[in-house]
């Protein structure tokens, strides 16, 4: 892949030396898309080990070439080898973190024994940390203080990415080398990443779109109509702004694709574990009957309760995602809900 426009005076040769080391790469989180981006690492030729909590998966991936419990039907790099031991990361040059969300923090706790230091994590879960409010780079601040943090996020489906589907994401990165090299390691024709430096930003619009994901599923299962979903969409993304700047992001990131290029794939397709939720959740379901139902997480349902809460604490005006906790997680009647959301008072459309 090409560089995207590198600073006047960047080392070149020196750029080339390292990315010739960053060769292997452990993927945490044996889910759809970890299994996902682990394939793309190995369809770019880099050594990688695939590291899940499920023996079923390990052996899956290992003796079958498919993770036939989070990604059926994908047939597998061979080369790609799968372990339930979190010590494989300990020779690596490279980690991928893609465990749900609010399991961050118990992981890379257990990961710090034995990730060397100075190894890049590249964050690919998406949510906020309920109770704590803390972005995965704050929880990653704080158990592995000594892993420079790079955001990976975009409008991103696991299956289109694992058989090779034209895909584009944020790649954000606290120095412009840095994004560059992982970038370089990652990044095919058919994996484009486009560098930032915001990994604020890089994270809300990731976490904020699942929340508007499963609103955008109960206007779906409500049968509330093309209209209802579209403004859903555009009132989510004016939240997903004002919870981002209150939060440090640039307008600039929320507007690309880990911002409003995340929310449009995940509030328009039921592939989306979250719109798929808001959908039963509109056809009548609790959430504990829908979690029941399920082997994968719906990361937006436990975001809605840390972004409400948050929202409420700052002053942050986020109807729609208090609207989702209420319903989600609160056990509030759904066409109540929706009534009062409907029912607030007629404003500006750009009001701050």
């Amino acid at each position: 892949m090409r560089h995207q426009n590198p600073s006047p005076g960047y080392a070149h040769e020196h750029f080339y030396a390292k990315i010739e080391f960053m060769n292997r790469i452990a993927v945490i989180g044996g889910g759809a898309w970890g299994t996902a981006l682990a394939q793309a690492c190995r369809a770019n030729g880099r050594e990688t080990v695939l590291w899940a909590l499920e023996a079923e998966v390990v052996e899956a991936v290992n003796h079958d070439h498919e993770n036939s419990v989070y990604l059926p039907g994908i047939a597998l790099d061979d080369g790609l080898r799968a372990s339930t031991d979190l010590a494989v990361a300990a020779d690596v040059e490279l980690v991928l973190l893609v465990t749900p969300a609010q399991h961050l923090r118990s992981i890379t706790t257990q990961l710090a024994n034995h990730l060397p230091a100075g190894v890049p994590a590249v964050i690919c879960a998406k949510g906020v940390e309920k109770g704590s409010f803390a972005l995965m780079s704050e929880v990653l601040a704080e158990t592995l203080p000594e892993a420079p943090p790079v955001v990976l996020s975009g409008p991103t489906f696991a299956k289109e990415v694992a058989v090779g589907l034209p895909t584009a994401v944020t790649l954000a990165a606290g120095t412009e080398n840095m994004a560059l090299e992982i970038g370089e390691c990652l990044g095919r024709p058919h994996f484009r990443p486009y560098f930032s430096q915001d990994i604020i930003g890089a994270q809300i619009g990731g976490a904020m779109k699942n929340v508007m994901a499963v609103a955008c599923g109960i206007v779906e299962g409500k049968q509330m109509g093309e209209n209802a979903r579209a403004a859903l969409m555009t009132r989510g993304l004016a939240e997903l702004t004002r919870y981002g700047l209150a939060r440090g992001a640039q307008l600039e990131t929320l507007m690309g694709l880990s911002g409003i290029g995340d929310l449009s794939l995940t509030c328009n397709s039921l592939q989306s574990r979250n719109m798929s939720f808001g959908a039963d959740l509109g056809k009548g379901k609790t959430a504990a009957e829908i979690m029941a139902e399920r082997n994968s997480v719906a990361e937006g349902v436990h975001t809605a309760a840390a972004v409400a809460a948050e929202a409420q604490a700052k002053n942050i005006d986020m109807p729609i995602a208090l609207t989702v906790d209420q319903i989600a997680n609160q056990g509030a009647d759904l066409d109540d809900a929706i009534a009062s959301l409907l029912n607030r008072p007629f404003q500006a459309e750009f009001h701050g």
